[in-house]
C-alpha cells in the first residue's frame, strides 16, 4: 500500500487525461540533469496577458530520499516543488531519468518502491527513461515500475522487438490552453551500461534522429499524432564538462545532439553525466541539474495564448542546500517508515566473516594512507563483480568510500544494513581501458598534490595486483615496480580496470582515471555488488598479505651497484595497523642469498601506509652480477615482495673486486673460485689480465696494486681461466 500522501498541487486522479497523447513505440530514456537557463527572448505581438508556466525540472536522483549531509531528501525537494506550484497553479515538474537505481540502503533494498512513491507524493508528471530505470530489464521497468509511478516515462528511441508501446515517446498536458509536449530519449550507449540480457531484442535509434522524428510530429498540425505548442525534450546524455564547449562538441554523443536538434525542439533538458551546467545554445536552453536532488532547475516559460508563440524561457538553478525550505511532514512521516523498514530489512543475513575487516588507523584515529584488510576485499569484491560480465584485470577502491569496518562479533553474520554501511554512496562500478603506464599514474597519484588535507590515499587493490614502492623518492617517480598475476605490467599494454564512479571521475585527484581511453559504465551499484558476492561465496576471510610493500635503497657508488659494496635495504608496508597477525619477522634475500631474517617494527605511523618497517646493511654477495631479485617475505602473513636490482655485470672492475676479495681473505677461495667459474670466460681473464698491468702501483677502487700483489692476481686468474670451459 502506498504510505506516502499526495503532494500539495498534485493531481491524483489524472492518469488517463494525462496520458491521452502519449504515443509512440516503447523504449527507455536516460536522464539528464536540468540547468539553470536565462536570456531566451522572442518577441512577439501580445493579443493579451501572456501565460506564465513553471518547469521544474531534476535528473538522476538515484533514491536520495533521505536527507544526509549534502542531500536534503524527498520531503525538502516536495516542499520546493510545491512553493512554486502553489504560486502558479501552471507548474510542471518533469525528470531526466535515472529517478531509481544506483540508490542508496533505503530505497535500494525495497527495490526504490520508497522512491516511486515519494517522487508521486511529490507530484512529479514525466520522466525521461535512464539507464538506470532499466537495471533489471525491461520487462521490469515497463511492467513493475511503471504501473507504480503515477508520472509518465517517455523514451522515443528504444522500441522492443514485439513492438511493445508500453513506454511511450512522448506525453503532452495542457497547461492553460498551452499544450506543452516533452519527448524522451536515451543514450545509444545504452548496451554497454545495463546487462544486455535485460535489454535483449530491444532496437535503439541514435537519440537525435528519434527526438526530430517526435519533435516534427508534434508540429506538423496533424491531431492524430499528436500536437504541442512546446516542446522538451528530456534526455538522459549530456556534456562531459560544465563548459558550453563541451555542450557544443562535435565529436561528443550530445555535442551531436545538440548541435543537431531541429528548430521544433524548444528546451534541451539533459542529465548522465551529473553535472550541473545552463547554457543558451542556438537560442535554446541546455541546461542540466546535477546529481540527487541537490539542486533543481526552475524555468519560467511566458506564451502568447493567441499565437501559442513562446515569448521568452528563463531557466534558474536552485541549490537546495541554500534554499533549505521545510520538510513536507506528511512525506517525512513517510520516509521514516521506509527507513525503519530498511532497518528491519538490513537485519537480513548476506554471509559470514571468520574475522574482522578493518580500516587502517594512525595514532588519531582512521587513516586513510594505510593499506587495509577491507579496501582490499572491495577491490576483490569489485573485480569479481564485474568479472560476471566482462573480462577486468585491475580493480581499485577508494579509502573514502570505506564508513565503517565489517566486524566479526558476536557471530561473524554480516548483514545487509552492515554492508551498506561500509559503502553507502550508491556509486556504480566502471570499466575502464588503461594503459599499464597509466595504471602506475593512479598509484604515483596516492601521493596527494602539496597542500592536501590527508597527504596519501591508500587504494585498495585486487590480490592479482602488488607493488613495490620508494617512499622517499621524488613525486612521479615512486612506484618502482608494478606485477600483475606475478608479471610486470607493459607500460604500453591496455588493461580492464574496475573503479567506483567517483574514482574514474578523477575523485581525490586521481586524474589518471579520466585519459583512460574508453570508460564504460557497468550498471552495478557497490553495494548491490557485495551482496551478490556474498550470495555466491557464503564466507570471507581477510587476506593478511600486503599488496604494496615500501623498499628504499641506498645509492650505489659511482659506477653502480659490484659484488662487495655495503647496501641499505630499508623495507616498509608490511603490517596492517589494527587486530590483523603482526608480521612479526621478516626474510631478505638477494639473488638467492639470505641477507638475514629481522625484527619488523610494527609501531604506528600517522597519515602514510610504513607500518611494518624493517632494515638491513649488509655487502653485495659474491657472484651476483646483472638484474638480481631481492625477495621479501614474511611467513606469518603471507606477504611475498620481489624487486628486481641491477648489479654490474661480470665486467673486469668485477673480477678485479672479487679477487680482491680473495686476497683479503674473505670468503675463501672455494668461494671465489665457484663464483667465477658460473661468471667468467676466459676472455674476460685476458682483458683482467691486462688491467692488472695498467693499475700496478697506482689506486685501482680504493686499493693500489704493488708489483707483486698484481703477479699474485695473474697467476691466480691463470689458474682460473685454466679451469674454465
Amino acid at each position: 500500500m502506498n504510505q506516502f500522501p499526495v503532494g500539495v498541487g498534485h493531481r491524483p486522479n489524472r492518469s488517463t487525461d494525462r496520458r491521452r497523447w502519449a504515443r509512440g513505440a516503447a523504449g527507455a530514456f536516460v536522464a539528464v540533469s536540468v540547468l539553470v537557463f536565462s536570456g531566451l527572448t522572442t518577441p512577439v505581438t501580445q493579443a493579451a496577458d501572456p501565460v506564465t508556466i513553471n518547469l521544474v525540472t531534476i535528473n538522476d536522483f538515484h533514491g536520495r530520499i533521505e536527507q544526509t549531509s549534502s542531500k536534503l531528501g524527498i520531503a525538502k525537494l516536495a516542499t520546493a516543488v510545491n512553493n512554486i506550484r502553489t504560486a502558479n497553479p501552471n507548474t510542471l515538474f518533469a525528470a531526466a531519468g535515472d529517478l531509481i537505481g544506483a540508490s542508496t540502503f533505503t530505497s535500494f533494498i525495497q527495490q526504490d518502491v520508497p522512491t516511486i512513491d515519494g517522487l508521486n507524493a511529490a507530484g512529479l508528471d514525466v520522466s525521461a527513461v535512464g539507464n538506470h530505470e532499466l537495471d533489471q530489464g525491461w520487462d521490469d521497468l515497463a511492467n513493475r515500475v511503471m504501473p507504480l509511478a503515477d508520472w509518465e516515462y517517455v523514451v522515443a528511441n528504444l522500441k522492443a522487438a514485439t513492438g511493445d508501446t508500453a513506454i511511450p515517446e512522448f506525453w503532452v498536458e495542457n497547461v492553460a490552453g498551452i499544450e506543452v509536449g516533452f519527448i524522451g530519449a536515451v543514450t545509444d550507449e545504452l548496451p554497454s551500461l545495463v546487462s544486455p540480457t535485460g535489454i535483449a531484442g530491444v532496437t535503439i535509434e541514435a537519440p537525435l534522429t528519434a527526438a526530430n522524428r517526435v519533435a516534427d510530429a508534434l508540429s506538423d498540425g496533424n491531431l492524430a499524432n499528436g500536437e504541442a505548442d512546446i516542446v522538451v525534450l528530456l534526455v538522459h546524455e549530456g556534456a562531459a564538462t560544465t563548459n558550453v564547449a563541451s555542450a557544443t562538441d562535435p565529436s561528443s554523443r550530445f555535442g551531436q545532439l545538440v548541435n543537431g536538434a531541429n528548430a521544433n525542439i524548444d528546451a534541451i533538458v539533459s542529465g548522465h553525466t551529473h553535472l550541473a551546467y545552463n547554457h543558451v545554445i542556438a537560442g535554446r536552453p541546455v541546461i542540466s541539474s546535477g546529481q540527487y536532488g541537490e539542486k533543481f532547475s526552475n524555468m519560467t516559460i511566458q506564451v502568447d495564448p493567441a499565437s501559442k508563440a513562446i515569448i521568452s524561457m528563463t531557466n534558474v538553478i536552485v541549490d537546495m542546500g541554500t534554499l533549505n525550505p521545510p520538510a513536507d511532514l506528511a512525506i517525512q512521516a513517510a520516509v521514516d517508515v521506509a527507513t525503519g523498514t530498511a532497518n528491519v530489512l538490513g537485519n537480513a543475513k548476506l554471509g559470514t566473516v571468520t574475522a574482522d575487516f578493518n580500516r587502517a588507523i594512525q595514532p588519531s584515529g582512521e587513516n586513510r594512507g594505510g593499506e587495509s584488510t577491507i579496501g582490499n576485499f572491495v577491490a576483490d569484491v569489485q573485480l569479481w563483480s564485474i568479472r560476471q560480465d566482462t573480462t577486468a584485470d585491475i580493480a581499485f577502491m577508494n579509502p573514502g568510500g570505506l564508513r565503517t569496518n565489517i566486524a566479526f562479533a558476536p557471530d561473524g553474520t554480516v548483514t545487509y544494513k552492515e554492508a551498506a554501511t561500509v559503502q553507502p554512496f550508491a556509486n556504480t562500478l566502471r570499466t575502464l581501458t588503461m594503459t599499464g603506464a597509466q595504471v602506475k599514474s593512479v598509484l604515483e597519484e596516492q601521493w596527494q598534490p602539496v597542500g592536501s588535507s590527508r597527504p596519501f590515499l591508500k587504494l585498495g587493490t585486487n590480490k592479482e595486483l602488488s607493488y613495490i614502492y620508494d617512499p622517499l623518492a621524488l613525486q612521479g617517480n615512486r612506484i618502482t615496480q608494478v606485477l600483475l598475476n606475478g608479471v610486470e605490467i607493459d607500460p604500453a599494454a591496455q588493461y580492464k580496470v574496475v573503479a567506483n564512479s567517483f574514482l574514474a571521475g578523477g575523485g581525490d585527484n586521481f586524474v589518471s582515471f579520466t585519459a583512460a581511453s574508453t570508460s564504460v559504465d557497468s550498471g552495478k551499484i557497490d553495494l548491490q555488488s557485495m551482496v551478490d558476492w556474498f550470495a555466491a561465496n557464503g564466507s570471507a576471510s581477510p587476506d593478511s598479505a600486503q599488496r604494496a610493500v615500501g623498499v628504499h635503497l641506498s645509492a650505489p657508488d659511482a659506477d653502480g651497484y659490484d659484488v662487495g659494496d655495503s647496501i641499505t635495504i630499508d623495507i616498509s608496508s608490511l603490517d596492517f595497523s589494527t587486530n590483523e597477525t603482526p608480521a612479526g619477522l621478516v626474510r631478505v634475500s638477494l639473488g638467492g642469498v639470505d641477507l638475514g631474517t629481522l625484527p619488523v617494527d610494527r609501531t604506528l605511523l600517522a597519515a602514510f601506509d610504513e607500518i611494518g618497517r624493517a632494515s638491513v646493511t649488509t655487502t653485495i654477495p659474491i657472484g651476483l652480477a646483472g638484474p638480481q631479485d631481492l625477495l621479501i617475505t614474511v611467513p606469518t602473513t603471507g606477504t611475498t615482495a620481489t624487486l628486481t636490482i641491477e648489479l654490474n655485470n661480470a665486467t673486469v672492475d668485477m673480477i678485479t673486486d672479487t679477487i680482491k676479495v680473495y686476497l683479503e681473505g674473505t670468503p675463501g677461495a672455494a668461494g671465489v673460485t665457484n663464483a667465477l667459474k658460473t661468471k667468467l670466460v676466459k676472455g674476460q681473464i685476458g682483458a683482467f689480465i691486462n688491467q692488472v698491468n695498467a693499475k700496478c702501483c697506482a689506486p685501482a677502487r680504493g686499493k693500489g696494486f704493488t708489483s707483486a700483489e698484481a703477479a699474485n692476481l695473474i697467476a691466480l686468474a691463470n689458474n682460473f681461466a685454466s679451469t674454465l670451459p
